[in-house]
């Protein structure tokens, strides 16, 4: 008995997804709950799993295609039916089989006239440019697919002459330069620039790949960012003194009793609640005509990953710990690594930071995560001079980068929310107390 294998529900106002890499192949067993299938959304990556065990019969939407929340995907075939069919087959035929033995040889030329797969998109336009064709080449690929690299080494390569050699022991070296003029177009060995136009060879050497869900929706709500709010950037810088002892003092016990580092993030977290409190602007949001205060904080915490940068929500957050904050923080950053962020850990934030400094970030400009009106850019560590008490000293300073919305949050609101964050930071008791 067949089972169905069709898309799931993806989560509140998604419809649709384009499906991803296939895991397994058609006439491959599997096991319950094993990954099938990788399907991908505005949002996030979903792993359909296998609901028992059996074998994956047809494969009816291949890896590209867009597929709404309900299409059918493949079946699963009951794995002991199939097995049961070769054993029944065998008994038919176990008489006669000594009589008429299937010739050996009879399997592999079959296997050996099956065609290579076709080009992928990025060798098939390098053909094209190059004037080749995929059968005029020895394909280095699985079964002999022919892949960019064989066509650029296939057009790099000189190409054997159609006239016969003019080096001939009697010839004389004035015949011999004679001849080679007449037959250069023929005998010279033409190099690729000549055979390949300078916008088709740099295409050879090009990679042309379809950007995933996930990419298409980041750059359509950060363009649609720019273009509907009234986006502005302004700047501070945090000594980091307080904080950096704070964490060199507590950081073993911290990660002991809670079995979690201290980080930067959880801190910066509860300096950003105890500013929105006092701006409470920087945690509101239009719609339409009207301006949606939260009296609640929900923090986003930006994480790159390979397909994109995500913003998990901790919810609540001003009213969890410290270490419950880390806590989260570090769960996520699991979970978007390896995939298994659900579109509900990614909605209903209402303030976002993200840490640029991890990657060595001086100075940005983040932009705004829609419809939030506000969002907190860190950047790296870095000793500077400043002057303390009348006195050079060398600190670790940090920029802070708060992009606003300035339809909601005025330019004294905005600066106001950075001072306070400042004060938090370089006294971390304000934020303990509460202050």
């Amino acid at each position: 008995m067949a089972i169905e294998i069709r898309v799931p529900a993806l989560g509140e106002s998604v419809t649709e997804a384009t499906v991803g890499k296939w895991f397994k192949k058609a006439g491959e067993a599997v096991t319950a709950d094993e990954p099938l299938v990788e399907l991908e959304t505005d949002k996030v990556t979903v792993e359909v799993p296998a609901p028992s065990s059996g074998v994956l019969g047809e494969i009816l939407v291949q890896s590209g295609s867009t597929v709404e929340v309900g299409a059918l995907l493949a079946a699963l075939n009951d794995g002991a039916a199939k097995s049961e069919a070769p054993k029944s087959a065998a008994k038919a035929t176990a008489a006669p089989a000594p009589q008429s033995p299937p010739p050996a040889p009879a399997q592999p030329p079959a296997a050996a006239s099956a065609p290579p797969p076709p080009p992928p998109p990025a060798a098939q336009k390098a053909l094209t440019e190059a004037g080749l064709e995929a059968s005029d080449i020895h394909g280095s690929g699985r079964r002999g697919q022919v892949l960019k690299e064989d066509v650029i080494a296939a057009a790099s390569a000189p190409r054997p002459p159609s006239a016969p050699p003019v080096h001939e022991a009697a010839a004389s070296q004035q015949a011999t330069n004679v001849v080679a003029i007449q037959t250069a177009p023929t005998l010279k060995a033409v190099p690729q620039e000549a055979r390949l136009p300078s916008a088709g060879h740099d295409a050879a050497r090009e990679e042309r790949v379809k950007m995933t869900r996930l990419r298409q929706t980041i750059a359509r709500r950060l363009k649609d960012a720019q273009n509907t709010a009234a986006m502005l950037t302004t700047f501070n810088d945090v000594d980091m003194s307080a904080v950096m002892a704070l964490r060199a003092q507590y950081k073993d016990i911290f990660e002991k009793r809670h079995g979690v580092k201290l980080g930067f993030m959880g801190l910066f977290v509860k300096a950003c609640i105890q500013a929105l409190r006092d701006v409470p602007a920087v945690n509101a949001e239009i719609d339409g005509d009207d301006l949606i205060y939260k009296n609640y904080y929900h923090i986003g915490v930006a994480v790159g990953t390979e397909k994109g940068l995500v913003v998990p929500v901790v919810r609540d957050a001003d009213r969890l710990s410290l270490a419950q904050i880390e806590q989260q923080i570090n769960e996520y950053g699991k979970r978007a690594r390896d995939g298994r962020l659900s579109i509900e850990d990614m909605q209903g934030g209402t303030f976002t930071i993200s840490n640029g400094g991890v990657y060595g970030s001086l100075m940005s400009t983040p932009i705004l995560n829609a419809p939030q009106s506000g969002i907190l850019g860190m950047h790296r560590i870095e000793e500077r001079p400043i002057v303390k008490n009348g006195q050079i000293v060398a600190r670790p300073m940090m920029y802070l980068a708060l992009s606003y919305d300035h339809r909601i949050v005025d330019g004294k609101e905005a600066v106001t929310f950075l001072v306070r964050v400042k004060e938090c930071l370089e006294d971390p008791q304000r934020f303990i107390l509460e202050l």
